[in-house]
């Protein structure tokens, strides 16, 4: 059986394997594929693999061979599965690899914001330190957690795993999700609407799924409901934020900090808002790329296509 690969490079640019796959078929792995080359490069393939590549209507209209395709990531609007299941062509994602490196990134987003590290660090190496008169300085502000209220929009694993960290650093979570679960609330967790949370919180995480109504969760009206110097932090889906919006609350400085992992168009343009924007970190879409996480990303894929072979289906999304 014929396993394409359409753009392998960013899951493993050298230091995994594809033995895993090459044991249930032939495979061939590109680093990338442009949307031109797609079609000629599935060819008369059954199982097709892709991380970014979309596979639309269009595509599977052509390539009717098709039978399974793996997405090798938890969101899946790179495919069209309606038209998958149309099809009767099974299309899978990856749950759950991700929640310990995307929730630990998403502290490191904060804490860098409440600390700037990396710019002291380079002050230093610049020699700002050396030549001060004083004993230590500081270029930013320089803030403290503990006692301060997190809001978190999407309360799943990922969610969930950023709370308890939140908790252990003294904080108190607010927490907004359609699926509750009352045993995880406590003293300092708790569910509340989202306007509560936005009315409440001093640092904002995002770690919900992009939908028609999250999309642009993050504009002038919510952010208008915030507290003025409300931190934002998002690693989740770059739609979720009004870019123009936020670049303008920060510049006004009613949003006090934002840090992104990503964005509404990636790679990221040079016009894009959040560039023009005050206190604001931007760090290029690499809250799962630990090696741990993407080797956990590839067991699940290699096992996802192989638990489709013998008939037993697992993470399907194209019902």
């Amino acid at each position: 059986m014929k396993i394409i690969v359409l753009d392998g490079h960013t899951l493993n640019p050298g230091d995994l394997s594809w033995d895993g796959l090459e044991k249930l078929g032939k495979v061939t792995v590109y680093d990338r594929t442009t949307k031109a080359d797609v079609i000629q490069r599935i060819g008369d393939a059954e199982i097709v693999i892709t991380n970014k590549t979309a596979i639309t209507k269009e595509i599977l209209t052509v390539c009717q061979q098709i039978k399974y395709i793996g997405v090798l990531a938890t969101g899946y609007n790179v495919v069209d599965v309606v038209a998958a299941a149309e099809r009767g062509i099974t299309v899978t994602n990856i749950p759950t690899y991700g929640t310990d490196a995307v929730s630990q990134f998403a502290i490191a987003l904060l804490m860098e914001l409440c600390h700037r590290i990396g710019d002291h660090s380079r002050s230093v190496f610049s020699g700002d330190w050396a030549n001060n008169p004083d004993w230590c300085y500081w270029n930013y502000p320089q803030i403290e957690l503990s006692g301060k209220t997190m809001g978190i929009i999407g309360f799943g694993k990922i969610g969930q795993r950023t709370g308890h960290i939140a908790q252990a650093l003294g904080m108190k979570v607010l927490a907004s999700d359609i699926n509750k679960y009352p045993e995880l609330e406590s003293e300092t967790c708790q569910y509340v609407t989202q306007d509560e949370l936005f009315a409440a919180a001093d640092v904002i995480i995002l770690h919900c799924p992009l939908f028609d109504e999250t999309r642009g969760i993050i504009n002038a009206k919510n952010i208008a409901k915030m507290k003025n110097g409300v931190l934002i932090i998002n690693n989740s889906r770059g739609q979720l934020i009004v870019e123009d919006d936020l670049r303008d609350a920060l510049n006004s400085g009613k949003v006090g900090g934002a840090a992104v992992d990503v964005v509404s168009t990636e790679p990221i343009k040079l016009t894009n808002p959040l560039i023009q924007a005050k206190n604001i970190i931007i760090t290029p879409h690499i809250s799962w790329a630990p090696q741990e996480s993407r080797q956990r990303l590839m067991d699940i894929a290699v096992d996802n296509l192989a638990c489709y072979l013998k008939g037993n289906k697992r993470n399907v999304v194209s019902r």
